[in-house]
């Protein structure tokens, strides 16, 4: 039994999409999660910028001693993956653009698929990359929807602007009769409804943080470092660089049950060890 927390990190809230699914697949692990809410968006950010970002996180949660890391950001996953790898040597570190594509290609009868995400992750190609490695023969028709992650983040999840938003957003990605759409950032499946809606029923919506999620359960199992499920006293801790009450209200809320939340200035942090 591995007592080692997952660590999970995102440039905001989005994040906690994949804990959810965690909560659900694996309740007695322990989690820490990190959410850059400070400075959010990351989308719209230099790719330097988003590789500094991203390092400091990285190496905050392996300074609590994570068994495993997860990139449950796109953008960071799209730009700094190999870099947080490096950073974690023997610690497995996964992503949501690994998981969102092999379910993606998986899912799609047409082999027409589409993919939503930040400016910065559709620029990058990464899931069209991956996916092709996977099957050369499928299409990818990407779209950037950048306001989507301060809507989420402002907690308009129905909001009538939301809606509007989306169907502009999505038009052209309908107009390629994909089957399979990704939510190419953990900020997405909170708009689910509102974007299922502008896709129809017949288009098979890919949540890429509970993909991830699911192949964490795999991981751990492989490598034996779960936790038991007989184990009860699970801790979990979160922390961002924002307002402490404005990320707790919408944790609650999203999560269905409460939680501790810490603020942690990286700088200062990082620069004290």
């Amino acid at each position: 039994m591995d007592k080692r927390a997952i660590g999970v990190f995102d440039s905001g809230l989005g994040g906690l999409t994949a804990v959810r699914r965690l909560h659900a697949l694996m309740p007695q692990e322990n989690i820490i999660y990190f959410g850059d809410t400070a400075r959010v968006p990351y989308g719209v950010k230099s790719v330097a910028t988003i590789e500094h970002f991203t390092q400091q996180i990285a190496d905050f949660l392996l300074q609590q001693q994570v068994k495993v890391l997860i990139i449950a950001c796109n953008t960071m996953a799209a730009v700094a993956s190999q870099v947080v790898k490096e950073k974690a040597g023997a610690i497995p570190v996964l992503d949501v653009i690994d998981a969102g594509a092999r379910a993606a290609v998986v899912e799609s009868r047409s082999r027409a698929i589409g993919v939503i995400g930040t400016p910065t992750t559709v620029n990058s190609n990464a899931y069209a990359r991956r996916m092709h490695g996977l099957d050369s023969g499928v299409r990818v028709y990407s779209q950037a929807c950048p306001l989507f992650v301060p809507l989420v983040e402002e907690g308009w999840l129905e909001h009538e602007v939301t809606r509007l938003t989306a169907q502009e957003y999505l038009k052209p990605v309908l107009a390629e009769n994909v089957d399979t759409l990704v939510l190419g950032c953990t900020h997405y499946p909170l708009l689910r409804p509102i974007i299922q809606n502008v896709m129809g029923k017949g288009v098979k919506l890919i949540d890429s943080g509970a993909e991830c999620a699911r192949d964490i359960s795999v991981l751990l199992n492989y490598f034996e470092i779960n936790r038991s499920r007989e184990v009860e006293d699970k801790t979990e801790e979160y922390y961002t660089t924002a307002s402490v009450l404005g990320f707790k209200e919408i944790a609650e809320q999203w999560l269905g049950e409460e939680v501790a939340v810490q603020h942690v200035d990286l700088d200062k942090e990082l620069e004290n060890d």
